[in-house]
């Protein structure tokens, strides 16, 4: 089993190259395992695998008409992204005693 997520999705489209894509909806899925990272079982929603794409999605990227993925999950999206570091926005200097 690995940690790093690869891509379960509803339908399939061969690429320019011959080798399946994903496509329609799409989610992260731990090779390994029988369910999405967001926790639907990939037998019950029929969702196909895709072990060698990587789930490297973002919040930010913008889906048009002309990409094969049609929806990407956001529960999977903030589950693979974690959280964001923050700087700390104060530091005590003089601490009490």
């Amino acid at each position: 089993m690995t940690s790093t997520a690869a891509v379960a999705a509803s339908s399939e489209v061969a690429g320019a190259d011959g080798v399946r894509r994903p496509g329609g909806e799409v989610h992260a899925w731990l090779p390994g395992q029988n369910q999405t990272v967001c926790g639907l079982a990939l037998s019950r929603t029929r969702l196909r695998r895709f072990p060698h794409v990587p789930f490297d999605y973002s919040s930010t990227d913008v889906l048009t008409a002309a990409d094969p993925e049609g929806f990407v999950c956001p529960r999977c999206l903030a589950a693979t992204q974690g959280r964001r570091r923050q700087e700390k926005s104060w530091v005590r200097h003089s601490p009490r005693p």
